[in-house]
């Protein structure tokens, strides 16, 4: 059954939306998707309302090519991050423990899976589960300093 709180302040505005799929895993998976895509698809539209202001007009062609592309960039950066939030949580449920070696396979395996979806080749998909690997672990150690 769908929960849903939002809430904010002056100081730190915050929205919060909570999706019960009924499974831990299913919920931060759609919960990564939601997010990030929401970020992704803003910062698309912000881009093309620069563009917009600097091209000094707007036509439907321009509104539905920045729709698309919205839309685009939220599916593609939510996927990522919903299968980054699901793997993460997959390891921390195998190894039993909360670490940042979660992070490190959570992104290895996505950077893997995504490679593999995207590319052809073998040396392609293991850079890309370097890259995500590397990427996840150094987020992670950033989040330990703050």
């Amino acid at each position: 059954m769908p929960y849903q709180r939002i809430s904010g302040s002056l100081s730190t505005p915050r929205v919060a939306v909570m999706i019960d799929m009924g499974n831990p895993f299913l919920n931060l998976t759609v919960d990564g998707f939601l997010k990030i895509g929401t970020v992704a698809a803003a910062r698309a539209a912000a881009e093309e309302a620069y563009y917009v202001v600097k091209r000094g007009s707007i036509s439907r062609h321009t509104v539905e090519h920045s729709l698309k592309k919205m839309c685009k960039e939220a599916a593609y950066w939510g996927t990522v991050a919903g299968v980054y939030v699901g793997m993460e949580y997959g390891a921390e449920r195998i190894r039993g423990t909360r670490d940042w070696k979660n992070a490190m396979l959570g992104g290895a395996l996505t950077g893997a899976i995504i490679s593999s979806a995207c590319e052809k080749g073998r040396d392609k998909i293991v850079v890309g589960a370097i890259t995500g690997g590397a990427i996840a672990t150094a987020a992670e150690f950033l989040n330990y300093l703050t």
